[in-house]
């Protein structure tokens, strides 16, 4: 049985769209990064990076011990090399993929993240100008290099669909608010048209981990208390010997 540890945002939604893929049994264990599960010694212990999603496989390859993996890239890896699905064999068609996971993982997702928070700053924040416009116009550059990836192949890593597609869809549903007309984008279109299309698609994107809470309901305390766990994160004490 495989445990992912999960909030439903783009980079837990990655992996519930491979596990739908895979068609393979799977739990969801909630963590609630707005509450600030991910700070838990006993997350921590499978993802030192406090970060969702983090996987557990309690049945790996070879048995033996759980095997746990934390970053949404490496997991995806690890599914689709366990069930020989997704990640072509052969040593171009393999790098093709992970190449693209890695482009993933290092720009589309960092920067689309940043896009979101600036967007989402307060006005007390400060003169945000450049930091918003520097980032709109990252996430925009970033559409470009997929649709001149897609222009004439049908999936990002050439003629089969594979992880790199998966990786990458879940931080597009937000086209209209990131600011992106996507009659500019057609070939990227078409790649998004045709994977939001997909039924395994549709079932990760819906995966939850629980009832929606109501900001509301939070008292001015527990407000407070989130807001310093959460924002200008530093590092954190190493235990002690």
């Amino acid at each position: 049985m495989i445990d992912l540890h999960y909030w439903p945002t783009p980079n837990g939604k990655k992996v519930t769209i491979l596990l739908e893929e895979l068609e393979i049994p799977y739990r969801i264990v909630p963590c609630h990064i707005g509450r600030g599960d991910q700070f838990e010694p006993e997350f921590l212990r499978i993802s030192p990076n406090n970060r969702m999603p983090a996987l557990v496989d309690h049945d790996p390859p070879g048995g033996g011990d759980p095997v746990s993996v934390f970053e949404s890239g490496a997991i995806m890896m690890y599914l689709a090399e366990k069930h020989g699905r997704f990640l072509p064999a052969d040593l171009r068609g393999r790098y093709e993929a992970i190449q693209w996971v890695m482009w993933q993982m290092a720009n589309q997702g960092p920067k689309s993240g940043e896009r979101g928070h600036f967007a989402r700053a307060p006005e007390s924040a400060g003169d945000l100008t450049y930091a918003r416009r520097r980032f709109d116009d990252e996430v925009h550059r970033l559409y470009g290099v997929l649709n001149n990836r897609l222009y004439d192949r049908p999936y990002i890593a050439g003629e089969a669909y594979t992880i790199a597609d998966m990786i990458s869809y879940p931080w597009t549903v937000g086209w209209k608010q990131q600011g992106i007309d996507l009659d500019e984008f057609r070939y990227f279109k078409r790649w998004f048209e045709e994977l939001s299309a997909r039924p395994a698609v549709e079932r990760g994107m819906a995966v939850t981990a629980g009832p929606a809470e109501d900001p509301a309901s939070l008292t001015p305390e527990e407000q407070e208390r989130r807001r310093k766990l959460l924002y200008n994160q530093r590092a954190r004490p190493a235990p002690a010997a």
